[in-house]
């Protein structure tokens, strides 16, 4: 089987960061995240991946220099512009010579879930659908696409953002679909349309076999700060189960540990952590519930808690790092804290004696 992945957004919530890196090559856990897509597509038997790219497309190719990640073929279709989610998917499709008779599996490239994909594909073929949705379910509908169906997963209507309270579903569009070739002469090539917004809604109205079907699997869109940091606490606590880290060992109950670490007979570790090889903790440092990328430098007395460090990262003596984001490189002064969701871009430096709270500090250059 064959899928298309969408890696094109510009990740914009997720700025500084993906000013200089690619929202799917962001690293979670100390692995990118694209990666962890493609092996769970692996995991259901997809073959070949074509990536749909638009902003910062040349990273990927220099990530993946062969065209492979493990057995797995890739290809990439890079959009001239924005083609929007339909549109990008049009284009990779007729990149890559869909036929009417095929079926594909897309998925959005900023989805962390442990769906069962072949599930999926049952569920769909069963249905003789055109095309299926799959939907999890989450407490507060008001921030997503709605889709209420009937008991055999017929979709009955697209509820866009409904007001707090008045939803009449609890199950959105989770942005992973399975799709029968035919499906893509729906979609006008070369013009911007939204699979979400435009397509599956005419669906509707055109007599489609448009359907959903329902899951409790894990689901989380890492594409804001706050679900980003939340995505490595639910691996680093088991919630994916064997999915935390690759190649990472951990003694007893220390911390997960991926090469060498010289950390200070002082220092401390909640064994909820995850730090990167070549790493140095300085004496009567702290880190809890943390992800530390390769050749961090910790300072005496530093507190990293609730926090993700890139590759790199100094935080100097009695520094203070709280539920924020570190790019890789980035320096944080003797002294000073870095709070509330703050996110550092790559090289940024954070100045010593400072407070920041809820800061987005840019990475050296022009990224206004």
């Amino acid at each position: 089987m064959r899928a298309i992945l969408l890696a094109g957004g510009a990740g914009t919530r997720l700025r500084p960061l993906t000013y200089t890196t690619p929202k799917p090559l962001l690293p979670v856990c100390n692995q990118p995240f694209l990666e962890r897509q493609l092996t769970w597509l692996g995991r259901f038997g997809v073959t070949d991946v074509t990536l749909a790219l638009g902003y910062l497309a040349d990273p990927f190719v220099t990530h993946f220099p062969g065209g492979t990640f493990g057995p797995m073929s890739l290809s990439y279709a890079v959009e001239p512009e924005a083609l929007g989610t339909a549109g990008a998917i049009k284009f990779a499709a007729e990149q890559i010579g869909v036929g009417a008779q095929e079926r594909i599996v897309v998925c959005n490239g900023d989805v962390l879930t442990d769906l069962d994909l072949s599930e999926l594909v049952d569920f769909h073929v069963a249905r003789d659908a055109e095309a299926t949705i799959s939907l999890t379910r989450v407490e507060d509908p008001s921030r997503f696409g709605v889709v209420p169906t009937d008991s055999d997963g017929r979709v009955r209507a697209f509820v866009e953002k409904p007001p707090p309270g008045k939803a009449p579903s609890h199950w959105i569009n989770a942005g992973t679909y399975v799709l029968e070739g035919r499906m893509l002469d729906r979609i006008p090539y070369g013009v911007n349309t939204s699979i979400e917004r435009e397509t599956f809604p005419k669906m509707l109205t055109q007599d489609g076999r448009l359907l959903a079907m329902e899951s409790s699997a894990y689901w989380l869109d890492v594409g804001v700060p706050n679900q980003y940091l939340q995505a490595h606490h639910d691996l680093l606590n088991g919630r994916l189960g064997d999915q935390v880290v690759p190649e990472a060992t951990r003694d007893g109950m220390g911390p997960w540990r991926q090469g060498e670490v010289e950390a200070a007979d002082s220092a401390s570790f909640s064994p909820n952590c995850l730090v990167g090889g070549g790493t140095t903790v300085d004496d009567d440092a702290v880190v809890v519930m943390s992800s530390l990328g390769f050749g961090c430098k910790i300072g005496r007395g530093a507190v990293i808690r609730d926090a993700v460090l890139g590759d790199g990262v100094t935080v100097e003596s009695g520094a203070r790092v709280e539920h924020s984001i570190l790019g890789p490189g980035a320096i944080v002064g003797a002294g000073a804290v870095v709070q509330q969701v703050s996110v550092v871009g790559a090289s940024a430096i954070v100045p010593a004696g400072s407070t920041q709270s809820e800061a987005r500090i840019n990475p050296p250059g022009d990224f206004e």
